[in-house]
């Protein structure tokens, strides 16, 4: 688990607005038990101090070269893949995946791409804001009745998940051509909402469409995705025209 590979670089742990410095020399110490070395800050306190220097044990070379970031909006704007952290669900927070999930996917993209992991203070978390940055929202499932994990240990249980499946090549799990139907089927509905059709002999929906189907068929769809794209497209079809949504759902679809 522990011996890492060069990708462990390209992921940063980034505390937004953490309060306690003591919070901050245990997240050091977490990011490194698991084999990173990369804690970034976004306007912390105050911060080298002695409970964050006890807290930080062995880690102190982590905590002493933090990056620190005055903007959330500068601490993000390296990074090819943002995700975020929330343990509150909800429809505002769009696609939210499971950090076991979410380790998987990080994984991947951070063997050739710079990854920030975002973890919002310990009294607030992340804002709708800051995690309506995020290319992905990732949670820690916990019990419902006492659900609010202390911030070290949320930097500590993605850490582990993402050490964890680093040793394994599995791909990520792409859903069956069946599943990938029910994005093509909604695809000319979505179209003809957007005004698009026939100009002159040229079918522009169809055009699109057959554009949609060789690019997912050349590199596929994982669950989350699919579940991204379909959330899209029912978002669109209730902002720009909920009647005409309405009446071409009632339709018998064609693939």
């Amino acid at each position: 688990m522990h011996t890492m590979k060069a990708w462990s670089e390209n992921i940063s742990f980034v505390l937004v607005g953490p309060t306690e410095p003591g919070n901050i020399g245990a997240a050091a110490r977490a990011i490194k038990n698991m084999g990173f070395p990369k804690l970034e800050l976004v306007a912390p306190v105050p911060y080298l101090t002695e409970a964050a220097r006890a807290m930080a044990c062995q880690a102190k070379d982590v905590l002493d070269r933090a990056k620190v970031y005055r903007t959330f909006r500068s601490a993000i704007a390296g990074k090819s893949l943002v995700v975020g952290t929330t343990r509150r669900l909800g429809s505002r927070r769009g696609i939210i995946m499971d950090v076991r999930e979410a380790a998987l996917w990080i994984v991947g993209m951070a063997r050739s791409s710079r990854v920030g992991i975002l973890f919002g203070n310990e009294h607030n978390g992340l804002t709708n804001r800051e995690l309506d940055e995020c290319g992905l929202v990732l949670t820690i499932p916990s019990d419902p009745a006492f659900p609010s994990l202390n911030l070290a240990q949320s930097v500590m249980i993605v850490a582990y998940e993402l050490s964890r499946v680093a040793s394994k090549a599995h791909p990520l799990p792409l859903v069956e051509n069946r599943e990938v139907q029910r994005f093509f089927r909604r695809i000319p509905m979505i179209l003809k909402i957007l005004g698009y059709g026939r100009v002159g002999n040229k079918d522009l929906a169809a055009q699109i469409t057959r554009h949609f189907k060789r690019l997912v068929g050349r590199s596929g769809l994982t669950e989350w995705e699919l579940n991204m794209l379909l959330g899209l497209c029912t978002r669109v079809e209730k902002k720009l025209s909920p009647k005409t949504a309405g009446r071409l759902r009632k339709r018998p679809a064609r693939s």
